[in-house]
């Protein structure tokens, strides 16, 4: 689809993605999702709908009583207590100075968010905090993919990189994105479009909804 860009074959470098900036959306809409932030989440009204109208994963379908409809909280997201447990517990994290921001600056325990995390702080927190500050807070069904998930960001971003494992991590990613499309709602899934400032050229359309 790149191609129908009217600039894009003239490009002398097509493809050029910064690893830690895709790893900063991917964290946003995972935490966004987990923590069920308003606004970030995934999880809405319009992906349950979706999932009724194509009759597939009854227990995420809206609870209708009467008249009224409401989204219930679904398994993949934290209950109340354990979201502040898990934000006192990220608040509460030391790290050697200059290795990522204060990280409990970016906490807000009440308002049950994060504020001001920059693409690095989101790398360090993809990696090293979410696998340990998960683990007892939602269903192993759950906390192993994701944890699989920061293991492959680990591993893409290692300072040594063979050929042999980025085979390796061209496999394991599908496995692990085939276990994600089993939990989290289809909009999780959705590739940003691309808007191109051209004159004459129309925004076009998302390639894909899984």
């Amino acid at each position: 689809m790149f191609f129908e860009l009217p600039y894009w074959s003239k490009l002398k470098l097509r493809h050029n993605l910064d690893v830690m900036h895709v790893e900063k959306n991917v964290f946003d809409t995972l935490v966004g999702t987990i923590l069920d932030i308003e606004g970030k989440t995934k999880d809405t009204i319009k992906a349950r709908l979706d999932l009724e109208r194509m009759g597939i994963r009854r227990g995420l379908w809206m609870n209708r009583d009467s008249d009224k409809a409401r989204r219930d909280l679904a398994f993949f997201s934290m209950k109340p207590n354990g979201k502040k447990e898990f934000l006192k517990f990220v608040s509460s994290v030391k790290f050697p100075d200059g290795y990522t921001c204060n990280i409990a600056r970016c906490v807000n325990v009440d308002g049950g968010k994060f504020t001001g995390l920059k693409s690095h702080d989101c790398h360090v927190f993809m990696q090293r905090l979410l696998p340990v500050g998960i683990r007892h807070l939602l269903p192993e069904d759950v906390v192993k993919p994701i944890m699989l998930l920061s293991r492959f960001f680990s591993q893409l971003a290692a300072k040594t990189l063979r050929r042999t494992d980025m085979f390796q991590l061209r496999h394991d990613i599908v496995q692990v994105l085939c276990k994600f499309e089993m939990i989290f709602p289809p909009g999780s899934f959705r590739i940003r479009p691309i808007v191109d400032r051209s004159p004459g050229y129309s925004e076009i359309p998302n390639p894909r909804s899984c």
